[in-house]
């Protein structure tokens, strides 16, 4: 830090003041579903704070947070249930490298998105380094990646555009925040808990992403020049190229009604639709000339549709499709949006 009170980090040489750090959101997710009625509630909590309580007979307990001690089991944990908390199969533990490093979890989201998580074992580890590093790797041997996906009878196409970079840890220091904060692609920060009950309480330490040149990070040959980007960036106007005035009208006033139903949601244009979502996706757009395709994140036969404007992708024959979710609704004016709409909060209370 300098006379001006102005940090330099290491990594990049690049000033980060102290306000670079954007807004925090918490987002609530458990392994096990619950009726708030009798069993226990997630409170709106503010930074540094993560206090769940349990209702019992009208009265209200504290639950306690339990120590797993070892970082084994947080990752094992995750890994038997990677579906359930991130949306995402499972590939691959321990992952070896042909440098000698080992990938903690390797798996492939429904988008198609390789997926690299690591887990922070203290407050000196340099995970998100680590995760690049394993990411930079992982790029140039694509085709061990496909064999493993192969192997794991993943059929869904992989998009290369996009992979993941996921971090798990109890907390995060100001360092890791401002790497993340400053580097020209997206690293995902997640917080975790574990409460009496057997509560898992996961949360989404960062949502903003500033873009910068940061080319020396992963320059691979002083002599040539490594133009290479690790993660392609796509944008709402992309998607929109092709709607009508109509369609196009109509996705601003549901992009408005989505955005309004929690502050914390994420707007993640991708390659096939637009992703709208907490911890995971819980509906995906897609824009076509005359109307929008939306999917919702909701398994099959859980969905209360009873304007029977959803169909099934799953049953009784599985249709294959880009986007989240087994339910698919489309929509061309404003009555189906306000129908759609209701069906969308449904998958925003299932997935928050």
């Amino acid at each position: 830090m300098n006379s001006k009170g102005v940090f330099t980090h290491p990594l990049s040489l690049i000033p980060l003041r102290y306000n670079l750090l954007s807004k925090l959101n918490y987002l609530n997710l458990s392994v096990r579903r619950y009726n708030p009625i009798g069993k226990f509630i997630n409170l709106k909590l503010y930074p540094k704070v993560m206090a769940l309580f349990k209702i019992n007979n009208a009265k209200v307990e504290k639950l306690s947070v339990i120590d797993l001690q070892k970082e084994k089991n947080i990752q094992r944990l995750f890994e038997d249930n990677l579906l359930i908390i991130l949306n995402v199969d499972f590939l691959a533990t321990e992952y070896s490298t042909s440098f000698g490093g080992r990938i903690d979890t390797l798996g492939i989201d429904k988008n198609g998105s390789p997926v690299i998580i690591e887990y922070k074992r203290n407050q000196n580890d340099n995970v998100i380094n680590q995760g690049l590093s394993y990411l930079r790797w992982l790029l140039d041997h694509k085709a061990d990646f496909e064999m493993l996906c192969r192997n794991k009878n993943i059929e869904i196409d992989i998009d290369w555009t996009s992979p993941r970079v996921i971090c798990v840890a109890e907390s995060y220091n100001k360092f890791d925040l401002d790497t993340v904060e400053i580097l020209p692609i997206k690293i995902e920060l997640l917080r975790y808990r574990i409460y009496g009950d057997n509560i898992l309480l996961v949360e989404s330490e960062n949502q903003k992403v500033i873009k910068i040149s940061t080319s020396k990070i992963f320059d691979k040959n002083k002599k040539e020049k490594d133009t290479t980007k690790l993660q392609k960036d796509y944008n709402v106007e992309m998607h929109l190229q092709i709607a009508s005035k109509q369609v196009k009208d109509l996705f601003m006033q549901l992009k408005e009604m989505i955005t309004s139903l929690d502050e914390a949601i994420i707007e993640e244009p991708k390659s096939k639709y637009i992703a709208y979502k907490l911890t995971t996706n819980f509906v995906d757009l897609t824009i076509k000339k005359k109307s929008i395709k939306a999917f919702l994140n909701i398994p099959s036969g859980k969905l209360n549709d009873p304007y029977k404007i959803a169909r099934d992708m799953e049953n009784p024959k599985k249709i294959g499709h880009w986007g989240n979710g087994d339910y698919e609704v489309i929509i061309q004016n404003k009555e189906e949006l306000l129908k759609l709409f209701e069906l969308i909060k449904q998958s925003y209370n299932y997935n928050k």
